[in-house]
């Protein structure tokens, strides 16, 4: 999808096999003909009758036009002559390498104006894959020929394939359609803020049969927020339609990603919508879409809204700010975590934010702003819920423990996290690290359409994860 790639930490880099093959043709011809490069993108070389073909027409074309003369003098040779005696076989063939050899191949030796003299052409055939490629202003683009870039409406940000390819980058906007892996869809007026009401559409369509997910990696993603009572997106919403259920979101969601199954066969187009309405704001989005097909490393498990990779890495709710985050409402997704090989448990975490205590009294405690799902967290610190004190909103990790010490009780799993502090153990106010040998690795976030009263003031969470060795006593 992925690379993944940005500055979030444990998601694909740029390494996603690309959508497409290109072969470049670069021919050096006859005496009345010119040294000339042609390309033909997105080549889908199922056996070599589509080379053979190319190579057939540049042949045709130099021997009729720049050896005919040649092909006169010499067409005797390719003639039957039933009458010639057998001994004088041996003349002719002296003969004709008397004739070859008389004919000029160096390179050094100009005819016609200074053109090279040689009797067929010369051929260098170079195919590369169309995969994912840096362009100079850090962005990822598609290396594929330099006349396919125009054709599709990219720029050319440097060059791939060794000097056969370019750089393609290639950015949409509103009620555009693309097929284009690795597309950049940007708000209107970008690369400024776009302050007004829009319902901004794109249409994604796959570049090929094989592709089974759309990855989104936010660049940039700032819309206004939620309400402040509920935490409902009625302003602005980004909303995802034409594959799987995807939760509507808002706010701040930069170095977020979401991954979308883009279903079967070549006719199931997915729609990304910004819609803006209400007051004043600075909006801004940069959203890279990226193809992912069946067969790679980067597709995620079935059901998983968001999947990383890697030993170690970041997991943020959408909207999640320390400070000024709220934690949206309607959310009901997957995370996933790839599982590395050897290893056979996975810890969690918060990040380590600065804290901020909203309290204004000295008996109640400041806390993180990493952990708050549940409780009137403006008030004074909230303890860990967990199990079936967890009935609104949630995390869930299955199986969950403390690292060092074994679970509660050994018949049932303790699988919801919610209130104010991150800890396996109910009605704690000590923020723990959180280990699960479940596999595979996943967690389920759950809030519900109502905040307020009791809900007030949560942030959502943040936490880091660390895979555990397999050779490490995980509990």
């Amino acid at each position: 999808m992925i690379e993944p790639t940005g500055k979030e930490t444990g998601t694909p880099t740029p390494g996603t096999p690309g959508t497409g093959v290109t072969l470049a043709v670069t021919a050096t011809v006859c005496s009345s003909c010119s040294t000339f490069k042609a390309d033909a993108s997105s080549v889908s070389l199922v056996n070599g009758s589509d080379i053979y073909y190319m190579i057939t027409l540049l042949l045709y074309f130099c021997i009729n036009i720049d050896a005919w003369s040649s092909f006169k003098r010499f067409r005797h040779l390719w003639q039957p002559n039933i009458n010639r005696a057998n001994e004088s076989l041996s003349l002719e063939r002296d003969s004709l390498k008397n004739k070859l050899q008389s004919i000029n191949f160096q390179t050094s030796a100009p005819s016609h104006g200074g053109r090279e003299k040689r009797l067929f052409p010369l051929f260098t055939l170079v195919k590369f894959d169309n995969n994912v490629c840096a362009g100079l202003n850090g962005e990822n683009g598609t290396c594929i020929a330099g006349s396919e870039c125009s054709q599709r409406g990219g720029i050319s940000s440097g060059v791939c394939a060794n000097g056969y390819g370019v750089c393609c980058i290639v950015t949409v906007s509103c009620g555009e359609t693309t097929s284009n892996n690795n597309t950049y869809f940007v708000n209107p007026n970008y690369p400024s803020t776009f302050d007004g009401t829009v319902s901004c559409q794109l249409t994604l369509v796959k570049s090929h049969p094989s592709v089974c997910q759309f990855r989104l990696d936010f660049i940039q993603f700032n819309v206004r927020g939620p309400e402040k009572t509920n935490h409902q997106c009625i302003y602005d919403q980004f909303i995802i339609s034409g594959g799987n259920p995807v939760p509507t979101i808002c706010g701040s969601n930069a170095d977020n990603h979401i991954y979308i199954d883009a279903g079967l066969g070549q006719t199931n187009p997915v729609t990304l919508t910004f819609v803006t309405s209400g007051n004043s704001f600075a909006r801004s989005w940069k959203v890279r879409v990226s193809q992912i097909r069946c067969n790679t490393i980067y597709r995620a498990e079935e059901g998983c809204l968001q999947y990383f990779t890697g030993i170690s890495g970041q997991i943020k709710s959408f909207n999640y700010d320390p400070v000024t985050g709220l934690q949206l409402s309607n959310q009901d997704y997957s995370i996933c975590i790839r599982m590395e090989r050897n290893f056979c448990g996975i810890q969690y975490m918060t990040c380590p934010v600065d804290d901020k205590g909203d309290s204004t009294s000295m008996t109640q405690m400041t806390r993180s702003h990493a952990f708050t799902l549940t409780g009137n967290t403006q008030a004074m610190q909230i303890a860990s819920m967990t199990g079936a004190a967890c009935q609104t909103d949630w995390l869930t990790i299955p199986c969950a423990s403390n690292t060092g010490r074994l679970p509660t009780t050994m018949m049932t799993c303790i699988d919801r996290i919610c209130g104010g502090t991150f800890n396996a153990e109910n009605q704690n106010l000590n923020t723990s690290s959180v280990i699960s040998t479940v596999k595979p690795f996943r967690l389920i976030f759950h809030t519900d359409s109502v905040e307020a009263p009791n809900d007030v003031g949560n942030r959502g969470f943040c936490l880091n994860y660390v895979q555990q060795p397999c050779t490490t006593k995980l509990r």
